[in-house]
């Protein structure tokens, strides 16, 4: 491989917050697997190296018996020997008082007191997580966290200078088309004279810059724009500080293809100078394919 592989075992007490690390880690950019078998890890590492395109992996490993415990410890002493594998351990850990109420809140069986007491499975998981927990370069005590709080800290300590973690999509759509149901925001930019009616302008979109100066240079436009876009502006910081990782803007007007267009164009350069950004003209073709059907 070109680039080292970067990976992060993530491991700990059953009911510290691994799932919520597990998602932390996808939105970081990370390709995560859940308890995969020590036994397969070889070929697994095999089919990495071959694909060359995996930079980053976060392992859930859940130590549910001595045996599973001796085959990580000899996974991660291989590992230490490997060049081209830079390995982290993040052991998760919590007090027995607040693993005893998540289990209980839950109504979960812990996995090694399936039968018995819930602090005889927690007693015995303790004893048998103690050497890897000394083996861990980041030890997260999630007692008193929330899981928003867990997120950022592992944020803080994991995000690569290069990985955005707060990503907008701005998207123009068509109202006679349905709204996109995966929309955080909409605004519907109806009031704007529509382009559509100038002949010339008609079999255009959004995109062209006749059509898009038409849109800009209405005097509606600029003030509707203005105050648009220093609201968006505003509240992306509150947005970014409750944990929200992906954000969808939709603009819409009657199909699609001009008012919504140019004016999604505009805030996807806006909003780009600050954030990650990405924009789809969802319905910008919907007419032309109409008009070839008929």
């Amino acid at each position: 491989m070109a680039d080292a592989l970067n990976l992060v075992v993530i491991t700990g007490m059953s009911g510290a917050g691994k799932t919520v690390a597990m998602q932390s880690f996808e939105d970081l950019g990370y390709f995560c697997v859940d308890n995969m078998p020590p036994g397969l890890l070889p070929k697994f590492w095999e089919l990495v190296k071959e694909s060359g395109k995996v930079t980053k992996i976060a392992l859930v490993i859940d130590l549910r018996s001595r045996a599973f415990y001796d085959e990580i410890n000899d996974m991660l002493a291989n590992l230490d020997n490997t060049s081209f594998v830079t390995t982290k351990i993040l052991f998760l850990d919590a007090s027995d008082e607040e693993l005893v109420s998540r289990y209980k809140e839950t109504r979960r069986s812990h996995p090694l007191a399936m039968e018995g007491r819930l602090m005889d499975g927690i007693s015995k998981e303790r004893a048998l997580l103690n050497e890897i927990k000394q083996r861990a370069q980041l030890v997260v005590d999630t007692t008193t966290l929330t899981p928003r709080e867990l997120r950022e800290k592992l944020f803080e300590n994991f995000k690569l200078k290069d990985v955005a973690t707060f990503h907008i999509e701005v998207i123009s759509f068509g109202f006679k088309y349905g709204l996109p149901i995966d929309a955080d925001i909409v605004m519907d930019v109806r009031f704007l004279t529509n382009p559509y009616y100038v002949p010339e302008f008609k079999p255009l979109t959004g995109l062209d810059e006749p059509v898009y100066n038409y849109v800009m240079q209405q005097p509606a436009t600029e003030e509707f724009y203005e105050r648009f876009s220093g609201l968006l502006h505003t509240i992306m910081p509150g947005y970014q500080n409750e944990g929200k990782t992906n954000l969808t803007i939709a603009i819409g007007c009657t199909g699609g293809q001009h008012r919504s267009v140019a004016i999604a164009k505009r805030l996807g350069a806006d909003l780009g100078q600050q954030y990650a950004v990405e924009v789809t003209h969802r319905d910008v073709n919907k007419r032309k394919e109409t008009v070839n059907r008929s």
